[in-house]
Formats: C-alpha cells, structure tokens, sequence
C-alpha cells in the first residue's frame, strides 16, 4: 500500500531538486513566489502556458519537464481560478489535485510555494492542502499480488512553504489526526468481508483504546441480556457472531453528556432469505460505511486530544441466508419494548439501529445523536452520489451539519420527516414493519428508526451513496471514500468542544 506523504513546512527556499509547485490565479495571475520563478526561468511559465493555452483555470495544471535556469527537475503550475472565491473545501481538493498531477514513476521531493495572487497563505490553508496531498496518495492494494524483488514504494517528502511554519505546522498536526481517521475507514470498507468480519471490526475498533478511549466489547450473550433482539435477529443466519463495540473518549468535563455517534456495521449484507441478485453483491462488503465513519471520527477526534466528551457505538452483524436465518413474516421485540414485523429481510440496517439508539439514548442521555448507515438505495435515487441524506427534527443541529459538510466537503442535504409517510410502516400484527414499500424508501426508513430516538435530539444520515462507490473526486479515488469522518470532526469541532476557538482545526481567525 503506497505510504501518505512526509509533509513539513518551511520558510520560502528555492529547490535544487525534485519538483517545484507553484499556484496560478485565473488569467496567469502570479504571487510573488511564483513571479520569482518566472523571472528565474525567463519567463517560461508565460511561454509554456501560451504554447498549451493554460490560463491557470481552477485544479487545471501545467507540467513542464526540467525547467530552464531552475535547479529542480519538473516545474508544475496549478491552477486557482478566482482565488478569492475559493471555498474552505477547496483547499483539500486543491492538495489532492496536486498530488494527482505530479509526475509519475519513482517518488521524488516535493516543493510547494503556497500563495495565492494576492499574499501567503494561512496555515489552515496550507494544513488543508497537506490533507489534501495525503487522502490524494491512498490507494488500497494490500491483496495484489509483487514480484519479490518489487522496492516498497518510497513515501514522497513534500515541503509547503508559508509565512509562518510553526503556525502552519502545528495546524497539520491537528488536521494529519483527521487524515488517519479517514484513511482507517476507507480501509475498513475495502477490506473483503471474509478478512474483516464482525469480530475482526470489534478488533479494529478496539485498538482505539491505544489512543485513551474507554472500549467495551458487547458479545452475544451479554446483547441477549440487554435484549438487543432486533439486532440479534439480523445475525442469526451466520455463523460468525455478532458484536456491539462502545468507543468513549472523555476529553471534555465530568458529567457533561456525550456527544453520541451510532454506526451500522453490516460487514457483508446478502439481504438474507430476501436474498439480493448476484450482480453486484460484491459491493455489499461495504455496507459497514457507517459503522467504519464513527471509528474514523473517533480516531480523529482521540489522537489530537479533543476537549469533549463524544460516544460511539457501533453494531457489527453479517446478514447471510441458513436455516436459522430471520423470516419475512418474523416479529421481533426490540430493546425499546416495540415489535417489528420482518417484511424484508434486506431492510436489516435499521434493525441493527433501532437497538443501538435505544441503548445508547437509555444509557448514555446523549446531548445530540447522529446515526450512519448504509441504509437504503432510495437515498441514491433521490440524491445520487454527491450528498448523504440526512433526517432531523432539530432546525439548529441540521443547519450545523449544512455548516460542517460545506467546510469539509462531506455534503449533507436534509430530507423530509412527516407524520404522512409514519402510517406506510404501520404493521397489521406488530408495533411497526421494517418497510413502507417503494414510494419514499429512504423517508420511510428514517421515520422507522425515529420510533426509537424518543425525545432526543437525533439526526440520520443516511450515506448509501457516499461511504462507497462515490464518484472519484480530487481526494479520493478509493471504493471506500471515508465520507463522515471530516463532517463528523468539524461538526463537534465547531459546535460542542469546550474552548472551540482554540482548536487548532477550528475556523481561522
């Protein structure tokens, strides 16, 4: 597997190898940097853009071999477009788009001057565009097949130079945190589901404790005596058991509630007796996206030491057919007391959430709730794959959650919760069915899983179309994209951490 970017940061020194990376404004508009190169190179970067009618065009690139008069080998240009309506998303996408335009073959050092038209850059600027480069350099090959005399492959060394190094690089600290949460889950979801099965995600999700959390490992008998049956229900037609892992980073001050994030884990989801076609049913290792963000997001928030108290929890399950698997028919009796007659087996993500909502509200009075899951193909229908849909009867935590996918580029689109769709999931012989039908699949699924939020302050997300097979963009060319982990982070990080401005992830000043 290619290893992330070495990044430091650095005062502005002119390289005498590697490749050199300058920035670009619409119509070839040049910082200071920049403009000394230019002069350096006799104007090459003007004669090379009128040869190739580069006119630095937002993410556009200019790459220009052993560049005259300059000691580095390869000379890129990236383009900003307008820089000053450059969005905070933008500057992630811009690292990932100057990683992508790097020469190919063996890895060489990197140079960044990192200024726009207009004056230096900020040092959260500059850290966005490290996670950029370093999302950008993933890929995951761990089962592809090396020649034994194959180097493993060298880690680029990039130095950013900015105004203020120390600043820059203490930002990056904080940011590189989010990095490797994101990176975990997309390993987690392009691992194969016969390598990272129920036991095996706890395993993962367990190692958490190396960096302060408090873990507690829920197997099947202790999930019977806590009457998690609807969970219970979607495992019985496997052979491997499920587990139900409880992630707490206490960062923030005793006795205040938990900020709570709830993932589905279903590591390989069949549909069970309401079996799925063939076509495709690979894809369904990924059906655990939901459960692989709340680990991601953890991991971010527990290595650069969040001062907040957050919860998560995740339920792992694998939903296979067998003679003892759930039947369409079945009635099932929740943690919350509530019955759930099985129409469809292929609708169990919500089963495995109604228990962990119900658990976690009950034991945990979170101060706000957010559940993830895989949940549903409708979502994708009505949403493609740019945004997650996302359900709340809360103004207040649905706008931070706009807020946090704008800054991050993990984008949120609310959804309708009404009490006309409530009556499709109405059951002749239980509480409640586990499907409305067709019409508003994703809605119907969201007013299941709120019968069991209560009174909370809940929020769903439903991410079917963004925690896998999302479209390949300037960060991510992965199956699995980590989608909730950075939305996730910003959202505490903006709205519930003590002492937010002081964060170092936190809005610039």
């Amino acid at each position: 597997m290619p290893q992330p970017p070495s990044i430091t940061f650095a005062s502005e020194t002119m390289p005498n190898s590697g490749t050199l990376v300058v920035l670009a404004g619409d119509g070839l508009a040049l910082g200071e940097a920049a403009a000394r190169v230019e002069a350096a190179s006799d104007g090459l970067v003007s004669a090379a853009s009128e040869a190739q009618a580069f006119r630095g065009k937002k993410f556009a690139s200019l790459l220009l071999a052993m560049p005259r008069k300059l000691d580095a080998r390869a000379l890129l240009v990236m383009g900003l477009g307008e820089a000053d309506k450059l969005e905070e998303a933008d500057w992630a996408k811009l690292g990932g788009a100057i990683m992508g335009a790097l020469p190919k073959g063996p890895a060489s050092d990197v140079t960044i001057f990192a200024e726009r038209p207009g004056g230096a850059l900020s040092d959260r600027e500059a850290a966005e565009i490290a996670l950029g480069l370093t999302l950008r350099s993933y890929s995951f090959d761990t089962y592809k097949s090396k020649a034994n005399d194959d180097p493993e492959p060298a880690a680029r060394k990039v130095t950013i130079c900015v105004a203020d190094p120390d600043a820059a690089a203490a930002r990056w600290e904080a940011v590189q945190a989010i990095a490797e949460g994101t990176i975990l889950a997309r390993d987690l979801v392009n691992e194969p589901a016969n390598v990272l099965g129920p036991v095996e995600f706890a395993a993962r999700a367990a190692a958490l404790g190396e960096l302060g959390c408090e873990i507690t490992v829920l197997e099947p008998d202790e999930l019977e005596r806590l009457e998690m049956r609807a969970l219970l229900g979607v495992a019985q037609g496997s052979v491997r058991p499920a587990r139900v892992v409880v992630m707490e980073w206490k960062g923030g001050p005793a006795g205040v509630k938990p900020v709570a994030l709830v993932g589905k884990g279903v590591v390989f989801d069949t549909g069970g007796i309401s079996i799925k076609p063939a076509a495709g049913m690979e894809d369904m290792k990924g059906d655990m996206g939901g459960a692989a963000a709340v680990v991601g997001a953890m991991h971010a928030l527990a290595a650069r030491k969040a001062k907040v108290n957050v919860l998560g929890i995740i339920g792992l399950v694998e939903n296979m057919p067998d003679g003892n698997a759930q039947r369409p028919g079945d009635i099932v009796k929740s943690k919350s007391g509530q019955t759930i007659e099985i129409i469809n087996t292929d609708a169990e993500g919500r089963l495995v959430l109604a228990d962990l909502l119900t658990h976690t509200i009950e034991t945990y009075e979170p101060r706000v709730v957010i559940d993830l899951a895989t949940l549903t193909g409708a979502i994708i229908v009505a949403l493609g794959h740019h945004h997650a849909g996302m359900y709340t009867d809360d103004d207040a935590v649905a706008a931070q959650l706009s807020d946090a996918g704008k800054a991050t580029g993990d984008l949120v689109w609310r959804m309708p919760l009404a009490k006309e769709y409530d009556s499709l999931i109405d059951s002749k012989f239980a509480d409640m069915k586990n499907v409305g039908g067709r019409a508003a699949g994703s809605v119907t699924a969201a007013q299941f899983l709120k019968r069991f939020a209560k009174d909370s302050v809940w929020v769903h997300l439903d991410v079917a179309g963004t925690a896998m097979q999302a479209p390949t963009t300037e960060i991510n060319r992965s199956f699995g994209s980590g989608f909730g982990v950075r939305l996730l982070e910003r959202f505490v990080a903006d709205f519930y951490e003590e002492g937010a401005d002081s964060v170092p992830r936190g809005p610039a000043a």
